[in-house]
C-alpha cells in the first residue's frame, strides 16, 4: 500500500523495488519509455536497477533518475524521496541543516537537494487569474536587531525597505465551485508604477475585481480591472475590499524564511518563493480535501523534465527563468 505519512514514506522507500513501481507508474503509465528517444522497445536490467534501449543512438542505458531533478545525484532515491515528501509536507519548510541531520548526507548536499527540490515545484502557467483578485507587495530581509555587529555594517546601509529585496503577490480568491484561493509570487526590481502594473497586466485577466492598498503605483488601474482601495491608515476592512488573503501568505512565507532557513541570499530568493506557492497552492480544504500523499504525488509528477545543475545553482552556469509563464 502507498505510503500516507512520512513515517509510511521513510519505511515504503527503503525498498528499492517500491521506488521504482511508485515512480515508473507515475513517470511512464502507459508502459517505460526511452527518454531519449521516446521508443518503448526498452529492456529492464535487473542486476543493474536500470532499462536499456534496443534502438540504435548513444547512451541506451537509462534509470529512473534520468532526465529528472534527481540525475547524476550519487544520493539514493529512498532519501531524496523522503526528503520530497519532507519539503512539500512541512508547513513552514525544511533547513538544510535538518535534512542533513535526518538523512545522513552533508548539508552541503542537503542544500543542494533543497534548491533542486524547489525547482521541482516550481509551476508556471500561461493562465491569468480572474475573478476577485488581491495584489500586494512585501519587503524580505533581515532584521538589524538579530544580526551581529559586523553583518549588520555590511547590509544595513539606511533606514527602511532599502536593504531589502521587494516581492509582489496575486492571490485569486476562492471561488463558489469549491476551490480556494490561490497565489503567484515574483521577485521584482522595485515599487514603482510601471513595475507593478506590469505585473498586474500579465498575471491578472482584464475585467476582474482587483483590491489592493493605498500605494501610488496602483492608480490608473481602473480602467482595465474593477479596483478598489483599502487604505491602511484608516482601515483594513470593507466589506469585500481587503488584502488580508495575501497579507497571510506572506506571514506564512516570512514565518518559514525567519523561523527555517533564518539567511536567505536575495537571488535565491525566488526559489524559497517557489515552494511556499506550491504548498499554499495545493493546501486542501473540506470541500476540495487534498492530503499529504496526494501533494507529494503531484510533486513527483513535476520532478520529471526539470535539471538543475550545481553550476547554475551557484551562478556559474546559465540560469533559468523565474516564471516562464
Amino acid at each position: 500500500m502507498e505510503p500516507k505519512s512520512l513515517q509510511q514514506a521513510i519505511l515504503y522507500f527503503a525498498d528499492p523495488v517500491n521506488c521504482r513501481e511508485y515512480l515508473v507508474a507515475r513517470r511512464w503509465p502507459d508502459g517505460v519509455e526511452c527518454p531519449r528517444c521516446g521508443s518503448k522497445n526498452v529492456l529492464f536490467l535487473d542486476k543493474y536497477n536500470r532499462w536499456e534501449c534496443r534502438e540504435k543512438h548513444d547512451a541506451k542505458q537509462f534509470t529512473l533518475k534520468t532526465g529528472t531533478i534527481f540525475e547524476d545525484s550519487p544520493i539514493g532515491l529512498d532519501k531524496w524521496l523522503a526528503a520530497l515528501w519532507m519539503v512539500c509536507n512541512c508547513k513552514n519548510g525544511v533547513s538544510s541543516w535538518e535534512m542533513h541531520r535526518s538523512l545522513k548526507v552533508t548539508q552541503k548536499s542537503a542544500w543542494f537537494m533543497n534548491h533542486r527540490i524547489r525547482y521541482a515545484l516550481q509551476n508556471g502557467s500561461v493562465l491569468k487569474l480572474g475573478g476577485e483578485c488581491e495584489v500586494d507587495e512585501s519587503f524580505i530581509g533581515g532584521k538589524a536587531r538579530n544580526m551581529h555587529m559586523d553583518v549588520r555594517k555590511r547590509r544595513i546601509t539606511a533606514t527602511g525597505p532599502r536593504d531589502k529585496t521587494a516581492v509582489f503577490g496575486v492571490l485569486e480568491r476562492a471561488k463558489d465551485d469549491g476551490t480556494h484561493s490561490k497565489v503567484r509570487t515574483k521577485v521584482i526590481a522595485d515599487r514603482k508604477k510601471k513595475t507593478l502594473q506590469a505585473e498586474v497586466k500579465a498575471h491578472v485577466q482584464a475585467g476582474a475585481a482587483l483590491y489592493s492598498d493605498a500605494l501610488l503605483s496602483y492608480d490608473g488601474l481602473e480602467s482595465e480591472y474593477a479596483h478598489q482601495v483599502v487604505d491602511h491608515a484608516v482601515e483594513y476592512v470593507r466589506d469585500r475590499v481587503h488584502t488580508n488573503g495575501l497579507e497571510n501568505f506572506w506571514s506564512l512565507f516570512k514565518r518559514g524564511i525567519n523561523g527555517t532557513y533564518v539567511s536567505v541570499e536575495p537571488f535565491h530568493l525566488f526559489r524559497y518563493l517557489d515552494e511556499q506557492e506550491f504548498r499554499f497552492n495545493y493546501r486542501g480544504t473540506r470541500k476540495n480535501p487534498i492530503t499529504d500523499a496526494d501533494r507529494f504525488d503531484l510533486a513527483v509528477r513535476h520532478a520529471v523534465g526539470k535539471r538543475l545543475t550545481y553550476s547554475t545553482l551557484t551562478g556559474k552556469g546559465p540560469e533559468r527563468q523565474e516564471h516562464p509563464f
